[in-house]
């Protein structure tokens, strides 16, 4: 099968551990709306959503339609590419960090040692 799909790229062997889209969504729509000193109430009444709407999509529990996430990030100022550049670096800074964790390289210490 990898003769067929050579650009095919391995899975990281932890893929539960990635956030889901709308979680990286929120997580993004959220900074951005806490960056620019912006309240829940301001920015759903631009965008034309009630802001307990605008808050269930910034903690990830709902997941808007492209028209909605369209006027969020025009009532918040950001491009579409903006926005996907922001989630993208937000997962893969938090990859790269779990990565680390993993490789990170354990002490051993007395009786640990000896029993290696």
């Amino acid at each position: 099968m990898a003769d067929i799909l050579p650009f095919r790229r391995e899975r990281d062997p932890e893929p539960a551990s990635d956030p889901l889209w709308r979680e990286a969504l929120g997580a993004t729509l959220r900074a951005a709306r806490e960056e620019q000193g912006g309240r829940l109430v301001d920015v759903g009444e631009r965008a034309g959503v009630s802001p307990q709407y605008l808050s269930e999509i910034e903690r990830g529990r709902k997941e808007p339609s492209s028209e909605m996430i369209a006027a969020v990030t025009g009532a918040l100022g950001l491009t579409l590419d903006d926005l996907l550049l922001d989630i993208a670096t937000d997962v893969r800074r938090r990859r790269a960090a779990r990565l680390a964790l993993r490789r990170r390289p354990t002490r051993t210490t007395g009786p640990e040692l000896l029993a290696a």
